[in-house]
């Protein structure tokens, strides 16, 4: 470990990384191959992660195990990610907008590192905001063509950075206070074990994406809380969904989904997949 941290951290992720470079969701996604319905999930998960992201980093940011990183006004997302949420829910969006299990778990996770261990917030950080400066404006152009999105960049505006005028000097600036961070061996080991936890967070989050949009694909009949509720141990108990402006009933937010969450974790392990936010860093 006697690395500097930014090639620590590269190092230790390169097998999930290669996993998720070379998954479907990304080929698919990179052809052009994303319906509205599944953008809008993936959407909806981004902005629960990223408003939890920014709440445990806004409440360590005198931390000195973080302070160094705090870049509100460049990387933030919360705030753009509303703005995607008005456009792809509507202003009641709130409301509306769905949270799966696999998204109140990686939640749970930020919570509970911003809570008791707020040095592994360097692992989130990391994974997600220079995951986004790799590949965001690709990425955009890529749904502004196949969603049909206006030009304006309406409902795209999570992958824009405009007080970012040269994302790959910013990188260089980020790794260089990455690695000003003052860390025991022990400390840093736990960071690059977690940035591989990050990686893996995102796969499950994915692939339990992916399986709601197969499912509803191949029979329209059936809902995504239906199909939940027929998984053996779900705790989905919500009888009454509340309908978004499309029709679909909401996922559950309430209760513990254990038993689904395990059986997902399990199947990111067999189906590779990877989410939007993780590209070539």
């Amino acid at each position: 470990m006697s690395k500097d941290l930014s090639e620590a951290l590269k190092e230790a992720t390169k097998e999930v990384h290669i996993q998720a470079e070379n998954a479907e969701f990304m080929r698919n996604f990179q052809k052009g191959q994303v319906t509205r319905e599944g953008f809008k999930l993936v959407m909806a998960s981004l902005y629960h992660i990223y408003a939890t992201l920014e709440e445990e980093i806004e409440r360590n940011k005198q931390n000195p195990v973080y302070a160094p990183l705090y870049f509100p006004e460049e990387l933030h997302r919360r705030t753009a990610l509303e703005q995607d949420m008005a456009f792809w829910y509507g202003p009641h969006w709130q409301k509306t907008i769905p949270c799966t299990p696999a998204t109140q778990h990686y939640v749970r996770h930020l919570h509970e590192v911003g809570h008791t261990h707020p040095e592994l917030l360097v692992a989130h950080t990391y994974t997600r905001y220079l995951g986004d400066l790799s590949g965001g404006q690709v990425l955009k152009k890529i749904a502004q063509k196949a969603l049909d999105l206006p030009s304006s960049g309406e409902g795209l505006a999570f992958f824009t950075f405009p007080n970012i005028d040269s994302p790959t000097k910013f990188k260089q600036l980020y790794r260089a206070r990455m690695n000003s961070l003052e860390m025991t061996p022990e400390v840093k080991h736990r960071v690059t074990e977690e940035a591989k936890t990050a990686f893996l967070l995102n796969i499950e989050l994915f692939e339990e994406l992916q399986v709601l949009l197969t499912q509803d694909h191949k029979d329209q009949s059936l809902s995504w809380m239906e199909w939940l509720r027929q998984w053996p141990g779900s705790l989905v108990q919500d009888t009454t969904p509340a309908e978004t402006p499309r029709g679909k009933p909401q996922i559950s937010t309430s209760s513990s989904q254990a038993p689904l969450l395990r059986w997902v974790l399990t199947l990111s392990f067999l189906m590779a997949t990877v989410a939007v936010g993780i590209y070539a860093m």
